[in-house]
């Protein structure tokens, strides 16, 4: 502990000569303990908290030269003086300090030169220790802040962040933050290697202020943690914007030394992850807004065709893309559109808004589906040049089941009927680039076929080739369910992993 006066071990067989060193050093302030042989002082040194050996060189069973290596191999930041009244020429000194000794003294030794050479030997290894700590603290920041940016959930930022704090300070630790709904998380670690967890926490009036350390004398007011015994509590503050509520990184007293930096640090480094995330999350939440408020209400209801829709967001752990979809009945026909917006971002959400509003007006002026298509590009090379996107776009005569469908580098549409499956393919150039599109595609579903288009989060995977996925969806598709919603969801369960990390948009339509 700091301030304590430090613990010596001294080593010596002759009582006399082990008196007077026991005798100067005590009176210089140290705390004294003894040992006659080698072995003895081994023992003492695996079990005693030793500050400092000084050992003489002749020992009845051990060599002091021995006892100095055992020592340092286990020990290497436990300093040891060698003192001898027979072993004092140049190849024993030499000997002594080529094998692990700090310092020699040989006899006579004057008590001054003894007192004074043990506080030198305690001073390097006291700021080597310090150096060390900082070094190996400095480290683990290092580690912590790379974990805390790399979370994927604010959840997973404070269990990496408690367990970060309880390994750089080893002890119990709690980081308390509030999330971008307003509420109030801990994370907590009961030590180094404990498994950190979150649970809801208020924080009071804490009167720490931002960007400081406060030492709290009353650790029940942060009670998340059992503190050790006897002892206070470290909080510190920090936050990035002035209308968040601070987070605050809480450590036991003891593992702070007279300046904190690390403690600071690494509640700044917190901080900025968590703000990181809540922005994320507030973006997420605004662009999934945002396409759930313009995609279709409501489905037509169409004499002999069943309809389906799905459409889920990419989860929490990415950004939100653009795909989108539209079924609405013009003149008799049933529009289809399904498409994707390049990028994944709230601005790719109101690029898709402004093209599937494009779609609808155009539908609207009577075009055929390769005209409409020729026009959004025409619209989006001169008002969003940067911008590119898929798209899928049909009209169905409900009564003969004729179809007219153009595509600009979306995924076929497939069509399952008694069993068997089949893509329609048109090969056709993205929207937003300069190209010649194919004439529509014409044909008839059949009665008792069903009519699916989707976007690219259902079938492609990092891990496998998008051929791959179209045969995955191939056979998932090949029985369709009786209740077409069922069919949709099924498709999701079956073919879109448990988080999905791409909107994904299907849409399903079937002639009775």
């Amino acid at each position: 502990m700091a301030g304590a006066p430090a613990t010596v071990l001294v080593v010596d067989d002759s009582r006399t000569k082990r008196y007077l060193l026991v005798n100067w050093l005590t009176r210089a302030g140290f705390q004294v303990r003894e040992a006659e042989t080698g072995t003895e002082a081994l023992e003492r040194v695996g079990v005693d908290p030793i500050d400092l050996v000084v050992l003489d060189v002749r020992l009845p069973d051990l060599s002091g030269f021995e006892v100095c290596e055992r020592i340092k191999a286990v020990h290497p930041a436990l300093p040891v003086i060698h003192v001898s009244a027979h072993a004092v020429d140049v190849e024993d000194r030499t000997q002594g300090l080529t094998r692990g000794a700090d310092a020699y003294l040989a006899e006579p030794i004057e008590p001054d030169e003894l007192v004074a050479t043990a506080h030198a030997v305690l001073r390097y290894y006291q700021a080597r220790q310090r150096a060390e700590l900082l070094a190996e603290r400095l480290t683990g920041l290092a580690d912590t802040t790379v974990a805390v940016h790399a979370a994927p959930t604010f959840v997973r930022l404070l269990q990496e962040a408690a367990a970060g704090a309880a390994r750089i300070f080893r002890s119990p630790a709690a980081v308390i933050a509030e999330t971008f709904d307003g509420d109030c998380l801990a994370g907590i670690s009961t030590g180094m290697d404990a498994t950190p967890k979150v649970v809801p926490w208020v924080v009071d009036d804490t009167g720490v202020p931002t960007g400081a350390t406060v030492r709290v004398e009353d650790p029940a007011s942060w009670s998340l943690v059992p503190w050790p015994a006897e002892d206070t509590v470290t909080v510190a503050a920090a936050r990035l914007r002035e209308d968040r509520a601070p987070l605050y990184v809480v450590v036991p007293t003891a593992t702070q030394t007279a300046r904190t930096p690390v403690l600071v640090q690494l509640a700044q480094a917190v901080a900025s992850a968590v703000e990181a995330q809540r922005s994320f999350d507030e973006e997420h939440r605004i662009a999934v807004t945002l396409q759930r408020s313009l995609l279709p209400r409501r489905l037509p209801e169409v004499a002999g065709l069943d309809l389906a829709v799905r459409y889920e967001p990419a989860s929490a752990q990415t950004e939100v893309g653009g795909d989108f979809y539209e079924l609405v009945m013009l003149d008799g026909h049933l529009l289809m559109a399904i498409g994707d917006v390049a990028g994944h971002s709230l601005h790719a959400a109101t690029v898709m808004a402004e093209l599937r509003h494009a779609v609808r007006a155009y539908a609207v002026e009577g075009h055929q589906p390769g005209v409409i298509l020729d026009r959004l590009n025409e619209l989006m090379r001169t008002l969003l040049p940067n911008e590119l996107a898929t798209l899928c776009l049909l009209l169905l005569h409900p009564p003969t089941g004729r179809v007219r469908l153009a595509s600009a580098g979306h995924l076929p549409a497939l069509i399952s009927a008694e069993g068997r499956v089949e893509y329609v393919q048109q090969t056709a150039p993205l929207l937003g680039v300069r190209a010649e599109r194919p004439a529509d595609l014409e044909f008839t579903l059949p009665a008792g076929a069903t009519l699916v288009l989707y976007t690219d989060g259902l079938i492609e995977r990092r891990d496998t080739t998008i051929d791959d996925g179209l045969a995955a969806l191939a056979a998932s598709a090949t029985r369709v369910d009786d209740d077409l919603d069922q069919f949709c969801q099924r498709l999701l369960v079956e073919l879109a992993p448990p988080e999905i990390h791409d909107d994904v948009a299907v849409v399903a339509v079937r002639r009775r």
